[in-house]
């Protein structure tokens, strides 16, 4: 997911002192942008994609939405902005892109791990269980979920299905591709590489990609957690949302844990980020422990 900052507070309250910071050192920039210019960004990709952006990310926007306006032939943020507000086409989806930074690993917040195979383990091989991972990212989350089935069911794991979405297009397309940079999985354990992964050689020297077998239990979609429609089905069996709702203010992470509970089975999972907290939303999950969460009130 996004890294973005945790949100503020407020995160659209427009700031004078801000403001006035941002407005200097313009001459050293290839286009002006103005205060009311990055609140306009604030507003636009929250609505859009329920993102707090924080106030001290006014930089990266201007870095990353420079790119855009040259891409575009425009010569202000003004007239960028307004594009966007009358329609913007496909250039939404470039927007949302620009302003994501997505940061992810093989096995991140391992201690999850071991909670989801003995998950599995208990629900066993008689129903098909069902899984999602709410922000795919490039794909090491997704894979990591399907390297712990196949560890758990070995060959008879045919029943597990796992949807991995992401807001970001981009990152999907990576994901979907399973090829990464040899590093990425220098921590995996030897037994693990060789069952899991592909060796690249030649021009592919340096590389690693994922076998087949993991690629068949995963069905990668683009999802907006805002829009109104998911393509997403329950019941599931577990939801793995880690490290997204920190870029959600309250409400927007109650008016989404309030579409999970409906999704999920009465003894159903749903892991979190380690630094996530949903005690505002009681009536809706209760916490296992260790950044785990159940339905309080399991229909």
């Amino acid at each position: 997911m996004a890294d973005l900052g945790r949100p503020p507070p407020s995160a659209l309250r427009q700031s004078t002192a801000y403001s006035g910071k941002l407005g200097r050192d313009q001459g050293e920039r290839e286009f002006t942008f103005s205060g009311a210019d990055f609140e306009r960004v604030r507003k636009l990709i929250y609505q859009h994609a329920g993102i707090s952006l924080s106030p001290v990310k006014q930089d990266m926007v201007y870095s990353r939405l420079a790119r855009r306006l040259r891409a575009t032939n425009m010569n202000t943020f003004g007239e960028y902005l307004d594009k966007l507000e009358n329609g913007g086409g496909d250039e939404w989806e470039r927007f949302v892109n620009s302003l994501t930074t997505n940061l992810t690993s093989f096995f991140r917040e391992p201690h999850h791990f071991p909670i989801f195979a003995e998950h599995l383990q208990k629900l066993g091989t008689k129903q098909p269980i069902r899984v999602w991972c709410s922000a795919a990212s490039t794909g090491e989350e997704p894979y990591s979920i399907a390297i712990t089935v196949l560890e758990t069911f070995g060959s008879h794991a045919s029943h597990v299905s796992i949807v991995a979405s992401d807001l970001d297009t981009n990152v999907l397309a990576t994901a979907q591709k399973g090829v990464y940079p040899a590093e990425r999985v220098e921590k995996m354990s030897a037994e693990r590489l060789k069952r899991f992964f592909f060796k690249g050689s030649g021009s592919q020297e340096g590389y690693v990609a994922v076998r087949p077998e993991l690629k068949q239990l995963i069905e990668f979609k683009r999802v907006n957690l805002l829009e109104p429609n998911w393509p997403v089905r329950g019941p599931l069996d577990i939801i793995f949302c880690r490290n997204v709702m920190i870029y959600f203010d309250k409400p927007t992470q109650y008016k989404i844990l309030s579409r999970f509970a409906p999704l999920m089975q009465r003894d159903g999972l749903m892991l979190a980020g380690h630094s996530e907290s949903f005690l505002h939303a009681a009536d809706l999950f209760k916490s296992l422990g260790k950044t785990v969460y159940a339905l309080a009130k399991p229909s």
